[in-house]
């Protein structure tokens, strides 16, 4: 298979583009900014696995560590088809503004492996995880490099890399990975986090807008974990939910989905689809549906510049990584749509990590009550931060957050120098 240059991904271009327009913002010093357009390293691996069938097959699989200036780097394991070297920098690269933007000791990596984890089974997505640990073993650690599940990637994968590494050290490492099952030291709250931290960022934002979450319509594109906690989250505080979609498609009710009943019938089903007293819909055309609130959760890119000026929503709070590409950025801002960036809405899944990190490096856990608290008050003091810089600069959410996780990793590389 043919690997695509570096430099050919829209993704990795976006997220240049976003940091060069920043740093001229921010009048950055020219050389510091050079060492942000690159990864600090990146290792591109073969996985050769046997398969159920007795053959063995060889996957690709990345890791790439942006930056850690401030810390051990921190991202996410995704599984899928897609992904590339180019995907996985520019993930990494999002995930240094957002540890910083939230103020955790973190610089920003991300891994993947390039497979369709539908298609393998269970003996074979643990053959894959564990050889993809084993050959990616000389870049993490609990000090050095803390991988989390992604797209495609759940505890049970991230159980498998922790007992992989640990057989290399002699010794149970809790804190080389997050988001574990509870019984090996995983967090409460964690599989909920990044959903939960979404509803904070849109409390927050309804609230500066004089405005209620409660009676809010609202649509959510992509019904996995991320999505479906922000639904359930938003349906209990009153929202009326009338749009949800997962990769097969979607359903439409202006009058409300009970999200509960939904669960249970993805649960059987395996789907959204089919559910009773709602009306079939594709997983494209719910994101033009009428509604107050708009979570993208899916996949990135699904707004663009061919399809910003058919979104209805007042706001849009991204689940995903990347939903909105720049130029559907111009055209929200000046229609006046509120984007809620995903370096901010989506950062309770890697707050929460931190906490399990750090709950696993002390050996002592916290109570249900005590994360959801920290989570809360994290998520409001960033947002807070970013408005107040906004409104002072009279830019848009994401221009905000991007100047204040960019103007953090600069300082920490400016305090530090550069060596030798």
């Amino acid at each position: 298979m043919t690997e695509k240059s570096e430099f050919d991904s829209p993704m990795l271009r976006t997220a240049l583009a976003q940091l060069d327009q920043t740093a001229s913002r921010l009048q950055l010093d020219q050389d510091i900014h050079e060492r942000l357009r690159h990864p600090r390293r990146a290792l591109v691996v073969s996985i050769p696995i046997r398969m159920d069938t007795g053959r063995t097959a060889v996957f690709t699989g990345y890791r790439v560590h942006h930056n850690s200036v401030l810390g051990p780097t921190k991202g996410g394991l995704r599984y899928a088809p897609d992904v590339d070297l180019p995907e996985v920098s520019a993930l990494a690269m999002l995930m240094s503004w957002k540890c910083a933007l939230m103020g955790l000791p973190y610089g920003g990596a991300k891994g993947g492996v390039r497979c369709d984890p539908r298609s393998l089974s269970r003996h074979e997505l643990e053959n894959l995880t564990r050889r993809y640990t084993a050959e990616i073993i000389l870049l993490i650690g609990p000090d050095l490099d803390i991988p989390a599940p992604d797209m495609g990637t759940d505890e049970q994968t991230m159980a498998w890399m922790m007992d992989t590494y640990s057989m290399t050290q002699g010794r149970t490492v809790p804190g080389v990975v997050t988001g574990k099952p509870l019984i090996v030291g995983g967090s409460a709250r964690r599989r909920e986090a990044t959903g939960r931290g979404i509803v904070y960022a849109l409390y927050q934002a309804a609230r500066r807008l004089g405005q209620e979450l409660r009676g809010r319509r609202v649509v959510v594109q992509g019904f996995g974990n991320v999505g479906s906690v922000a639904a359930r989250l938003l349906w209990r505080e009153g929202c009326v939910i009338a749009g949800v979609s997962d990769i097969k498609g979607g359903i439409w009710n202006p009058n409300g989905i009970d999200i509960r009943q939904l669960e249970a019938h993805v649960a059987e089903s395996g789907g959204v689809g089919g559910f009773p007293g709602t009306e079939a819909i594709s997983s494209t055309d719910i994101l033009f549906q009428p509604c107050d609130v708009l979570v993208p959760a899916a996949i990135g890119s699904v707004i663009r510049g061919d399809n910003a000026d058919r979104i209805k929503a007042t706001i849009v709070a991204e689940g995903a990584n990347a939903p909105t590409t720049p130029e559907a950025d111009v055209i929200l801002r000046d229609r006046g749509v509120t984007v809620i960036p995903d370096i901010l809405a989506n950062a309770g899944g890697v707050v929460v990590s931190y906490f399990e990190w750090v709950q696993g490096l002390q050996y002592y856990f916290w109570r249900e009550s005590e994360i959801t608290t920290r989570l809360q008050e994290v998520m409001t003091r960033a947002f807070n931060r970013v408005w107040a810089l906004a409104t002072k600069e009279g830019t848009d959410l994401r221009t905000a957050a991007l100047m204040e996780g960019v103007r953090r990793v600069a300082e920490g590389y400016r305090v530090r120098g550069l060596y030798p």
